[in-house]
């Protein structure tokens, strides 16, 4: 990518659309509807199948989705690694979080079978799944083997 080529990155807190410089994700730019931070470096909860489908479609990033339940032990076990990766992996890659309690219509989409599920996706479309629980090395490896981070 040259200097001035620019990508979409979807704000994690009002989820609009920013076009961001390649060379400034690096430095901590904030949205320019809420003025917040783009990257926190934790994950983003996708609460409903909108926001989720923005995330998606309009990230010029990768997005790796974490399809969980509260009542899962596995889950909740892995969820501190997940937001450790969240601290490595960004801002190459947005981490997101579906809580598929609450937003059943997106595990019925993605026939997620077992959770905790990740999913990787690229330009919109799922490109990679792993199911079952992963320590933050692990995650960090896997996104960066399926071609990520």
């Amino acid at each position: 990518m040259t200097e001035s080529e620019s990508l979409h990155i979807v704000c994690p807190h009002c989820h609009t659309t920013n076009r961001v410089r390649t060379v400034q994700l690096g430095s901590a730019p904030d949205c320019g509807s809420c003025h917040r931070p783009l990257f926190t470096g934790h994950s983003t909860a996708l609460p409903d199948v909108t926001t989720f489908d923005r995330h998606i479609a309009r990230n010029e990033i990768p997005v790796l989705v974490d399809f969980w339940a509260p009542w899962c032990g596995p889950c909740r076990q892995m969820a501190p690694a997940y937001e450790q990766a969240a601290t490595q992996l960004e801002p190459h890659v947005r981490l997101a979080k579906v809580d598929t309690e609450a937003v059943q219509a997106l595990g019925a989409r993605f026939n997620i079978r077992s959770i905790p599920t990740l999913a990787l996706f690229k330009g919109g479309r799922e490109v990679a799944r792993q199911a079952g629980a992963m320590g933050a090395a692990d995650i960090v490896r896997w996104v960066k083997a399926n071609g990520a981070g």
